[in-house]
């Protein structure tokens, strides 16, 4: 690939930079799905990742890239909950300081997650907006550095890293379907599979509630969309005005969006824990979500991407009892 924001030896360096901090998480084959799809249909178990997600490849990459000046004033960021976890589960690795900054719609139980790990959380605000206006203030104020949790080339390299794993996982996949919010997460995969083989088909799984990254692939520029409550709570927030990196690279490599209704992300959940045996939270089960609801077309071997399992298990347990919970 050439002319994107972030290259692709980047996604190298961060494979041999994280090696050791993170985990090689499991590519699964799913019969179930492989018999919906007519085509085999894999899971990429990165629910299994130290933290809960796939957010320490990224942070671990950011924080290993900073010197050892910003090291001493410690990161800040700004999430809804994941990139929190991973990037408190880095900071401590590192042995540096670390504060997120979440709204109210963050669940308790990834604020109490986030607590544990070591770091600071502060909540204010109604949205991942609100959030970030105190993460900069940290910055400008306290002198901490910034890690947002995908606008930034060392985590899109590092989430990358996970596209180099399904290549060799599944060396013949020609679709890989993977959630979407602000987009760090799939411009890393796009990057660093459709270098390697550039027919790889790229599909973004977002909810109708609130999904800011397709509201600005659509006005062709990065537009404030209102954060809404959803199932796949860690999918929400805005992509940012001044979006500098992955609103350029899902708009150049990523092939398709599509949306789901809270039901059938609920069905992606349902799905992942009675037929494959696994708790997935809500972005999480997208992908998986959109297989079962029949949202898209696949041909040849099919890679879905489960990112994450820190759901409120009295939630979970609702949800697989057969609840479609109103939000």
């Amino acid at each position: 690939m050439t002319n994107t924001p972030v290259p692709y030896s980047a996604i190298v360096e961060a494979r041999r930079r994280i090696d050791g901090l993170v985990l090689k998480t499991p590519l699964c084959f799913s019969p179930t799905l492989s018999e919906l799809a007519g085509n085999p249909v894999h899971i990429k178990f990165e629910h299994h990742q130290v933290s809960g997600s796939f957010k320490p490849r990224g942070a671990a990459n950011a924080i290993l890239c900073l010197d050892t000046e910003a090291k001493k004033r410690g990161v800040t960021g700004a999430s809804t909950g994941n990139h929190g976890r991973g990037l408190a589960h880095a900071a401590r690795q590192a042995g540096i300081r670390c504060v997120i900054c979440m709204s109210t719609l963050v669940p308790a139980n990834k604020v109490e997650g986030i607590k544990a790990l070591g770091a600071e959380v502060r909540i204010v605000g109604a949205s991942q907006d609100d959030a970030q206006v105190e993460a900069e203030r940290l910055v400008h104020e306290d002198g901490m550095v910034m890690i947002p949790p995908f606008d930034h080339p060392a985590v899109i390299a590092g989430q990358g890293t996970l596209g180099l794993e399904i290549l060799d996982q599944c060396v013949d996949v020609s679709t890989i379907v993977a959630p979407l919010s602000g987009g760090g997460l799939i411009s890393g995969i796009a990057l660093a599979t459709k270098t390697n083989r550039k027919e790889i088909r790229i599909i973004g799984v977002s909810m109708t509630r609130g999904a800011a990254m397709h509201a600005s692939q659509k006005a062709g520029k990065p537009v404030k969309v209102e954060e809404l409550a959803t199932i796949a709570d860690s999918l929400g927030g805005g992509i940012g005005l001044d979006n500098a990196f992955t609103f350029k690279m899902v708009r150049d490599l990523v092939d398709g969006i599509v949306l789901l209704s809270e039901d059938e992300i609920m069905q992606g959940i349902d799905h992942a824990y009675w037929n494959e045996g696994e708790v997935v939270e809500g972005a999480g089960a997208a992908a998986i979500g959109a297989m079962v609801a029949k949202r898209m077309d696949v041909s040849g071997p099919t890679v879905l991407v489960a990112s994450g399992k820190n759901i409120d298990m009295k939630l979970h347990h609702r949800i697989i009892s057969g609840e479609r919970i109103s939000i």
